[in-house]
């Protein structure tokens, strides 16, 4: 059965349409108007292996804010219809990432529930022209329309950029290895038999 879904959310502030296929190879277009975001989607899609498809027409005369948060919940909510009762999947994942000189862990249960530490800090406020705290909220706004718990860990880095792609790297990762079908289990990962 296709583990797709397609989320069109519409605000005063924006106009998100995205659609995902979570047993794709990575493909589709990213088109957020914001660069940086889109580039991260990219390695998010990628690494996760999922197609994504993402528009977005958002304030961006104000900032970013409003359209990075909105694709956040979009992607979330996208996840969770994707899941459906989460029947066969491994339910968790975890990944540790070293790239250059960050090391970046994080870890996923899609088991239904929300929660959220994030301990990411950068330095740099800005990465090129994208507030660097719009990536812990991107991050937040996703668990909590997924209803998964997610954990993300810096060990250590330097630069603003590579640990933004270590926490988009180690996420997707950890995401891929949570959602992948089980083979060794069909039903619902939880001995209370319901997620």
């Amino acid at each position: 059965m296709p583990r797709t879904a397609q989320v069109h959310r519409t605000t005063g502030e924006t106009d998100i349409k995205l659609s995902i296929d979570l047993d794709g190879d990575g493909s589709g277009t990213r088109q957020s108007g914001i660069g940086f975001l889109d580039h991260m989607l990219d390695l998010l899609a990628k690494h996760a292996l999922i197609n994504l498809d993402v528009t977005a027409k958002g304030d961006l005369h104000v900032d970013d804010h409003h359209t990075a948060e909105d694709i956040g919940i979009a992607l979330g909510q996208a996840i969770d219809q994707a899941l459906g009762d989460r029947a066969g999947i491994r339910r968790y994942g975890h990944f540790t990432l070293p790239m250059d000189e960050c090391l970046v862990t994080a870890a996923v249960d899609l088991g239904g529930r929300y929660a959220f530490e994030y301990h990411a800090p950068i330095a740099a406020f800005k990465i090129g022209t994208f507030d660097s705290e719009l990536i812990e909220h991107f991050w937040q706004s996703f668990a909590a329309n997924a209803n998964c718990n997610l954990h993300v860990l810096l060990h250590h880095g330097r630069n603003a950029h590579h640990i933004a792609e270590c926490v988009f790297k180690s996420t997707a990762r950890a995401i891929r290895m949570a959602a992948e079908s089980d083979p060794r289990s069909d039903g619902i990962p939880s001995t209370k038999g319901v997620l």
